[in-house]
């Protein structure tokens, strides 16, 4: 049988493993006869490694975020294109190179950047001749990713279409604006506002729980305008203190691990606050939910939020202002609302694959005996 592999990097809950998942699901839908496998490259070499690893990247980012930020914009997505990066192709290049020959895949999916670094460079080395599509998380692309010898890349917007043609002299027809994956449990609905005077909103802070979400849900307090339903994720130290408020319009949730439980939230708020994640804004997006931004982590969330803000995406929570007056200007503002439907209607015209059946039926061609012949050639 023919198989896809996905490759995500770490196993913690993440945008990768996400938009990985979305697509698997797509296509077993669709065809039978496919074998979908995701894999961690560092699980692969080491679980125990991989889970010390991501214990000290969750650590590093809550307690000094600062530094991340430094190296992250420093290393990964500075003003200056790096070609190389020696420290992955030491760390990792023989472990993808046996991975591939142990998984003997016909399409390779990279939904992460080192493992597209690695495949890129294996293909450039003549060590690999398997046809590898990039499916990219964030709203803009980093240095990491592998480009010239990637077959198609699944781009989350016009503008790193344009970015991939013109600095990187990547062919356009190589190059699909797909948005971010979105599982399709998520169904586009109508902005249909709460009845009467109270609305419901959706507090969330990632799967992880992080972010100021007690600050921010302390300071909002009692209200008469709003219900609040927070999604504490996996951290029940923040699910306890919100419980224990006893404020009758707050409200803590647990993890969530069920897509259609999640997509039936959105269908009952009416806005979301949250941070800049890439497949969480385009959930919301395709849910027409207003977006409101509470806080971000360091590195790639807060160059989402640039572009995000740029283009009238979300807005942009003022901490030092009290949350229900900022989402009332908002939300019952009119023109504010109507500008906001516009700017989303424009972001989403730019794609030019919106369906499932589209993108499996894309994905499902890179499997045809022509296109892995001419990879080859």
């Amino acid at each position: 049988m023919r198989k896809i592999l996905f490759l995500p990097f770490l196993q913690m809950p993440s945008g990768h493993h996400q938009a990985a998942e979305a697509l698997i699901d797509m296509l077993k839908i669709r065809e039978k006869d496919i074998v979908l496998k995701k894999v961690d490259l560092l699980s692969y070499m080491n679980a125990s490694l991989e889970k010390m690893v991501t214990k000290t990247y969750l650590k590093w980012i809550k307690h000094l975020p600062g530094t991340y930020e430094l190296i992250y914009k420093n290393f990964t997505y500075s003003t200056i294109r790096r070609e190389s990066f020696k420290g992955y192709d030491l760390l990792f290049l023989k472990a993808m190179h046996k991975l591939l020959e142990d998984e003997q895949p016909d399409v390779i999916i990279c939904t992460h950047s080192i493992p597209s670094y690695l495949v890129n460079e294996l293909k450039r080395k003549g060590k690999c001749h398997i046809p590898v599509m990039n499916v990219y998380t964030d709203f803009f692309i980093n240095d990491v990713w592998g480009r010239q010898e990637i077959d198609y890349h699944f781009v989350p917007n016009q503008d790193m279409k344009t970015m991939l043609m013109d600095e990187h002299h990547i062919p356009q027809d190589k190059i699909i604006v797909s948005g971010i994956p979105v599982h399709e449990q998520f169904q586009r609905k109508a902005t249909i506002l709460s009845k009467g005077s109270r609305r419901k909103v959706l507090i969330s802070g990632g799967s992880s729980g992080l972010g100021d979400i007690y600050e921010l849900i302390t300071a909002a307090g009692s209200s008469n305008a709003f219900d609040y339903y927070v999604l504490c994720g996996k951290n029940k130290k923040l699910y306890e203190k919100i419980r224990s408020l006893g404020t009758a319009n707050i409200h803590p949730l647990p993890y969530i691990s069920s897509r259609s439980e999640m997509n039936e939230w959105y269908d009952r708020v009416d806005a979301i606050v949250t941070k800049p994640g890439g497949i969480t804004v385009s959930e919301a997006l395709r849910k027409n939910l207003p977006i409101f931004v509470h806080s971000v982590l360091p590195g790639q969330e807060e160059i989402n939020l640039e572009y995000l803000e740029e283009k009238n995406l979300v807005f942009r929570i003022d901490k030092s202002l009290p949350l229900e007056f900022q989402l009332k200007r908002v939300l019952r503002n009119q023109p504010a609302m109507k500008n906001w439907q516009a700017a989303k209607n424009a972001y989403e015209k730019g794609l030019e694959m919106l369906s499932p059946d589209q993108i499996t039926k894309f994905i499902q061609s890179l499997l045809e005996p022509a296109f892995t012949l001419s990879r080859q050639a």
